[in-house]
């Protein structure tokens, strides 16, 4: 499933450049991700890196766009080419 980053967010910068598939976005007020951008990193890393570099634990799997593990490699071969 896609993330989501909750209203706690403190805009620290830290998510945005660490998304590979360049998801997260500055939005009105607080960082967003993009849910069709989104793969939990599957294809990338083993684990989302925005969670782990958020300090505070900010984000969380968003319940509006529930993917399985395959769905996400879908997803992620259709982002990269690959």
């Amino acid at each position: 499933m896609a993330l989501i980053i909750d209203d706690s967010c403190i805009n620290c910068d830290m998510c945005e450049p660490e998304c590979p598939n360049e998801a997260i976005t500055m939005g009105d007020e607080i960082y967003e991700i993009d849910p069709a951008l989104c793969t939990e990193c599957v294809g990338h890393y083993d684990k989302p890196t925005c969670v782990s570099v958020c300090p505070i634990d900010c984000i969380d799997p968003d319940p509006q766009h529930i993917e399985s593990h395959d769905e996400l490699l879908v997803k992620y071969a259709t982002i990269t080419g690959r």
